[in-house]
């Protein structure tokens, strides 16, 4: 469920007044997502997103997840498109939440990805990194390895019970990656969240990105160590190296991936996967029951954590 604040027929059509986009017709919920309120708004000029964002995004944060999209839909790079208010603005309020409408995007994400699918992933990937050059607000990775202990501590001293297997696995990673995480790697605007259902694709073909909500700048390389975790890995949670291959050659069609990167890949895979991890787990142990966020399963990622550990070098990925 991805509707945490309701909106009513007449707040809605009051603030689009301040848009330029035609009469209300209709709009309902979209379930899917878990951060904000999220609306499908049809007007008599088409179709848009509408976003109310709610107390886990930091408002100030708003600027810069809007103007990338801005930046990357302006400069060629397909995904939605924010829809400025007649006073030029990007950014309302709407039921005491700020709210903004971005472009509808065509497509559906894909439930069995294909080789086919993670070669275009990879290229995409790159081609946002590209694109994203230009784009002067920057934004700090609030979730990258300086964080993760005290993530770690916070889900240590909640109500919920840890598994003393967990920590075992957990405080080494730790250990290990406060003292190896590389320093100076090629860094940008990274998207940081390219799971499936952010992207779409129309047949074969991918359509565009959506959800930046977790963009940031960072090591380009961490972004495709992102999407080896989410698009490579099968449903019993073994690695898949054809669908690595394609995506990393996808990736390396566009962007050729430096020998430092290539190194530290396998290091980079341990920390995606053990951020996602600690952010589900943190959800796991301390979401009432009851509660509207939608909780994910850690223990997928403490599968994949265990298989990166036995990871020497980034061939075992498909890096050719």
């Amino acid at each position: 469920m991805a509707v945490y604040t309701d909106i009513t027929n007449e707040e809605l059509s009051l603030f689009l007044n301040d848009y330029d986009v035609g009469q209300l017709l209709s709009y309902r919920g979209i379930a899917e997502g878990v951060e904000n309120s999220n609306f499908m708004v049809h007007t008599s000029t088409g179709n848009y997103i509408l976003t109310l964002y709610e107390k886990r995004v930091d408002s100030n944060d708003l600027p810069f997840f809007l103007g990338l999209k801005e930046h990357l839909s302006t400069n060629g790079f397909s995904c939605p498109m924010p829809i400025k208010r007649m006073d030029g603005g990007m950014l309302g309020e709407l039921a005491g939440r700020p709210a903004a409408m971005v472009s509808f995007l065509e497509g559906v994400w894909i439930r069995r990805p294909t080789p086919l699918h993670c070669r275009a992933v990879g290229a995409t990937l790159a081609h946002l990194h590209s694109t994203a050059q230009g784009f002067e607000l920057t934004r700090r990775n609030s979730l990258t390895v300086s964080d993760w202990r005290p993530l770690w501590e916070r889900c240590l001293s909640s109500e919920g019970n840890i598994d003393t297997g967990l920590t075992k696995l957990v405080a080494p990673l730790l250990n290990d990656l406060e003292k190896n995480w590389p320093t100076e790697l090629p860094s940008g605007v990274i998207h940081a969240d390219a799971f499936p259902d952010n992207v779409f694709f129309i047949g074969d073909d991918l359509s565009g990105i959506i959800d930046f909500y977790f963009a940031c700048n960072d090591f380009l390389a961490y972004d495709l160590a992102v999407c080896l975790n989410a698009w490579c890995f099968e449903r019993d949670h073994a690695f898949n190296l054809t669908k690595g291959t394609a995506l990393i050659a996808g990736y390396q069609s566009v962007r050729q991936l430096d020998e430092a990167e290539r190194a530290a890949l396998p290091t980079l895979a341990v920390g995606a996967a053990l951020r996602f991890m600690l952010t589900r787990l943190y959800d796991w142990v301390n979401t009432p029951v009851g509660s509207l966020v939608v909780k994910k399963d850690p223990e997928e990622y403490v599968r994949k954590l265990r298989f990166h550990r036995g990871v020497n070098h980034a061939s075992e990925y498909g890096l050719r």
